[in-house]
């Protein structure tokens, strides 16, 4: 991706939240210049990828495939001792048009949250033994407490407020239906790991490689610099 899309995919998103009157954190706001004179009383913020996150899977056409997230909070399986936390939580945004990915993860639960904007959509597979795909059997999703049983690849209508529980090895991806607009989605988890805890089918990269037209606006989440 361009730097100049991460800086307009990042203002949008800004413009977005403030409109909706949903806050952010202070370390959300930080510049690339404050963040070079930040010293380990940040530490968290660095270890457990907290922040920004915006990336079109490596794909090169953001307009249709990616989306633009903030870490909330998050614990981190490595450094249990130090970053307890079993749970972590996201905002996303997703343009209309945009789509993000079928994968499953290996280890998180999550829920996904309707927040605000147009509805959103959530395809749903089991998965195989192997890992694969299953495009055969049913599958029971949960819906803000009830249990509905829908045929495999079933695109699930997210209208705002409600929400859907992913179980681990639950293939889905993330669409919005056309006409509703852009939708902020919350999501609540087990702690989150995106290094290692996500299978893409087919398979695409997580974090984009990014060519610099013109200085960042905001850091991502795995730019951080050393603490000084």
């Amino acid at each position: 991706m361009k730097r100049s899309e991460i800086n307009r995919a990042l203002r949008e998103m800004e413009d977005t939240l403030a409109r909706y009157q949903i806050q952010l954190p202070p370390f959300c706001h930080f510049t690339p210049e404050e963040w070079r004179e930040k010293g380990h009383e940040y530490d968290e913020v660095r270890d457990n990828m907290l922040g920004w996150d915006i990336t079109d899977y490596g794909l090169g056409d953001f307009e249709k495939v990616g989306f633009s997230l903030i870490t909330l909070r998050n614990g981190n399986h490595a450094k249990q001792e130090l970053y307890p936390k079993t749970y972590a939580e996201k905002l996303i945004y997703l343009m209309e048009g945009q789509h993000s990915p079928n994968h499953f993860h290996w280890s998180k639960m999550e829920d996904i949250i309707n927040r605000n904007g147009g509805t959103l959509l959530i395809r749903v597979y089991n998965s195989l033994p192997d890992e694969s795909m299953d495009t055969a059997s049913d599958v029971t999703v949960h819906l803000d407490g009830r249990a509905v049983t829908v045929p495999a690849g079933t695109q699930v209508r997210l209208t705002p407020g409600m929400s859907i529980s992913i179980q681990p090895r639950l293939y889905h991806d993330f669409d919005v239906e056309p006409g509703t607009g852009p939708v902020v989605i919350g999501e609540v988890s087990q702690c989150n790991d995106d290094n290692t805890d996500n299978r893409f089918e087919p398979p695409v990269g997580r974090f984009p490689t990014i060519e610099e037209d013109e200085p960042p606006y905001r850091l991502l989440c795995n730019e951080y610099p050393p603490a000084k």
